[in-house]
């Protein structure tokens, strides 16, 4: 392999930047994912609900802070602001939701970015080496295998490594942002349950 990265020539620092930049946010994503989101959302709503229905909203609002999740963070600001209205209460939902989809979303962009970016330096490698095996026939003035072939290899290397390390990024792309995606739908659906719940009760509107 160490070989293989002398042959691939400069592009390969390049790629090697990808490839070192896609598995530190893999793992970075990967621990967060798990252990952020790994709260049930449905069950976690059903409970709250039955919390407030017993003890009242303070005591939902101490569930909540006492819960490390988004979803629960974007539900104790919605009851936060139950004594000012549904209204209040939804806006409340929207700001801190896009708070933790900001948080959710970090460094989904950039991995995004790396299975786009890695190809376009193998590729660039691939122009490189053809470069070099063709300047390397003018040298010489005759098309011999052993002249081109540190070329042609410098550009299948970069072309093979530029796709290697996009294709695992792509998949784990896809992989996240299905969590957070799903994630994020059971947060909305928990969210409306909360408030038909509290406008049933009567308790918007209401001090806590």
């Amino acid at each position: 392999m160490i070989q293989e990265f002398k042959d691939g020539g400069g592009m390969m620092w390049f790629l090697l930047a990808c490839a070192v930049a896609g598995i530190a946010l893999t793992i970075e994503r990967a621990f967060t994912l798990t252990f952020r989101l790994r709260l049930n959302v449905k069950k976690f709503v059903q409970e709250l609900m039955e919390t407030i229905g017993k003890n009242g909203v303070k005591a939902g609002i101490d569930l909540c802070n006492n819960t490390r999740s988004p979803a629960a963070r974007v539900l104790a600001a919605a009851l936060e602001k139950s004594d000012q209205g549904k209204t209040s209460m939804e806006d409340a939902i929207v700001r801190s939701g896009a708070t933790e989809l900001a948080f959710l979303d970090r460094g989904m962009a950039l991995i995004a970015g790396l299975t786009t970016v890695a190809p376009f330096f193998g590729f660039l490698g691939t122009v490189t080496g053809m470069i070099g095996a063709f300047k390397a026939v003018a040298a010489v003035g005759e098309v011999e295998a052993t002249v081109v072939a540190s070329g042609i290899a410098e550009a299948l290397i970069t072309t093979k490594w530029g796709l290697m390390v996009a294709a695992p990024l792509a998949i784990v792309h896809i992989l996240f942002q299905g969590r957070v995606n799903s994630y994020l739908r059971d947060m909305e659906t928990a969210s409306s349950e909360l408030l038909d719940f509290l406008v049933a009760k009567g308790m918007c509107g209401q001090e806590k």
